[in-house]
């Protein structure tokens, strides 16, 4: 019997180990592995950091003053011991969770001696790349928990491309932060997933934490997870220990450390989401700087962000049927559209959902894009793009260059100009050349110590909003009258070595400031177009005459 079997054996001629030509062979692996590219979280997270490490150093625009006066400055202060605190904080309704962050990181740029020009203006939005690639990924995990694979790779291609995440996630403002913190949490719920029942309960209690953190950091931030809390109740099966073993103790933890920290760093117990609830939702104090239409949000706001996704992010909530994710985004809008003063980043935490929609849509296109070449339909064989080829470039070729275009160049109400500048001032600085500078503009209108990074005297028109309402603060005195204003100001104190304007007033005041021994130094490019004022094509920068 076994010389039967050796001789069968024999008879039968071996099998090589590749049966077909080599170099066939090796582009099989490697179209194997490029496949496989999504399936390393390290992939992901190397690729949505080295895209936002370019972003943040491609943005060179000034967006709004929070980005720098509400965290950069306050980080500065913390550190240095110099740094100019707005009215907000002597109200006591914002919270040093968020400034610690940089503070960190400007206490070590300091021990390395890294805290130079260069380092003091990028090095905060690098850090913020770091927080935007884990709120990419995480995206990413989410959209993948949520649809599959393969729309999460469609979902991750809608994020990286839109153009005002491109243009404000790297931003140093507390609602980018919030972002990424709401792209982790919703991860971690239960109830964000296809099957909730299938999820471990433990993952529940990191997006509790997270949760907390997010209100932490912005209260406002409240209203998302409200959203989310009820969806989950509705879902678990014990209410009970969900709301006194979870949410009670968790939330007490995170937000008693929050005024903890507060208390530290106010020197006084200030209960921080009290006062911020006082001031923007029981008193409108929000509305002090500016108002919109109720409907602000659906018909510009929102519809701006999305672009040109947005037929593709309501095609995907229609075709996907996740009305608990687009309940989320209608939930949000709807409140914040109750407020009077409405922001773009204000609803910054809900974009990427509705890019994820957009990324579900494109991946249907491309499914039936596959599904006709595979089954050998008329239009495969013709030269005529695919669907999802067209609706890809028609994407990127719209939202490229506005994001270039806003990050480079110019954008809504503030232009690349006011930073410019404040480099520019800096450098001089550090040279010695600067005594003293005197901003005749708008409050807020440039970035202050955090860029400038050198302990001198500044002075910039105060706009803190008056406890009676319809009062003019200083800066209004100064655009209604910029030469009476200046003339008074003048007067009454030593003039400043550098002024710093607006080219729209410096054609008002030119002659007071040569009358007064000034001369025009630098002139930076500022904006090609009128936005909400008079067009201010650049700012220019006076110094006194030695």
């Amino acid at each position: 019997m076994n010389q039967r079997r050796n001789a069968s054996s024999k008879s039968q001629p071996t099998k090589p180990l590749v049966t077909e030509n080599p170099d066939i062979f090796k582009q099989k692996v490697y179209k194997s592995q490029k496949s496989n590219f999504f399936s390393s979280e390290r992939n992901i997270f190397t690729l949505c950091l080295a895209f936002r490490i370019v972003n943040s150093l491609l943005i060179q625009t000034y967006f709004n003053p929070d980005e720098h006066w509400q965290a950069l400055e306050v980080a500065h202060r913390i550190v240095f011991g110099y740094g100019h605190l707005t009215w907000e904080w002597r109200k006591g309704i914002r919270s040093y969770f968020h400034p610690l962050v940089f503070a960190v990181l400007y206490k070590v740029l300091a021990l390395f001696g890294l805290d130079t020009p260069w380092f003091m203006a990028h090095s905060p939005r690098l850090l913020q790349a770091l927080f935007s690639a884990v709120g990419d990924l995480y995206f990413y995990k989410l959209s993948n928990a949520i649809f599959g694979n393969f729309v999460a790779k469609w979902a991750l291609f809608s994020q990286l491309a839109n153009w005002f995440m491109f243009f404000c996630f790297n931003r140093t403002l507390s609602n980018s932060l919030e972002t990424v913190l709401t792209l982790v949490g919703l991860y971690y719920w239960p109830c964000m997933r296809a099957s909730p029942s299938k999820a471990p309960l433990v993952l529940r209690k990191w997006g509790l934490a997270i949760a907390a953190l997010a209100c932490a950091i912005r209260p406002t931030s409240a209203v998302t997870w409200v959203y989310v809390g009820l969806l989950e109740l509705a879902v678990t099966r014990d209410r009970l220990k969900f709301l006194v073993l979870e949410v009670v103790p968790i939330g007490t933890l995170v937000l008693g450390l929050s005024c903890l920290l507060d208390r530290l760093m106010y020197g006084s117990w200030v209960i921080v989401p009290l006062n911020f609830l006082k001031f923007n939702f029981l008193s409108s104090g929000g509305d002090y700087y500016g108002t919109h239409k109720w409907h602000w949000y659906f018909s510009q706001g929102f519809t701006a962000m999305l672009f040109t996704f947005l037929p593709f992010s309501i095609a995907g909530s229609i075709k996907s049927k996740c009305w608990k994710l687009s309940g989320l985004i209608a939930w949000v809008l709807i409140v914040y559209s109750v407020q009077g003063h409405k922001e773009f980043r204000f609803v910054l935490p809900m974009l990427p959902i509705a890019l994820m929609f957009s990324g579900y849509s494109l991946s249907v296109m491309a499914k039936a894009d596959s599904d006709s070449r595979r089954k050998g339909s008329p239009d495969s064989h013709t030269k005529r793009p695919s669907k999802v080829g067209f609706a890809i470039f028609f994407l990127l070729a719209t939202n490229i260059p506005m994001a270039l275009y806003m990050s480079l160049v110019h954008q809504y109400a503030r232009q690349r100009g006011t930073e410019d500048v404040m480099i520019y001032l800096s450098k001089e600085a550090q040279n010695q050349k600067i005594k003293g500078i005197l901003f005749l503009m708008p409050c807020h209108a440039t970035p202050y110590y955090s860029t400038l990074h050198y302990d001198l005297p500044m002075r910039i028109l105060d706009c803190s909003p008056s406890e009676e309402k319809g009062i003019p603060d200083e800066s209004d005195h100064f655009m209604m009258d910029p030469v009476s204003f200046v003339s008074t100001l003048m007067t009454n104190r030593s003039l400043p070595s550098h002024v710093v304007l607006f080219d729209s007033e410096e054609q008002l005041l030119r002659d007071f400031l040569i009358s007064h021994s000034f001369t025009e130094i630098r002139r930076f490019f500022h904006a090609h177009f009128k936005v909400d004022r008079d067009l201010q094509a650049s700012v220019v920068v006076y110094a006194l005459a030695n």
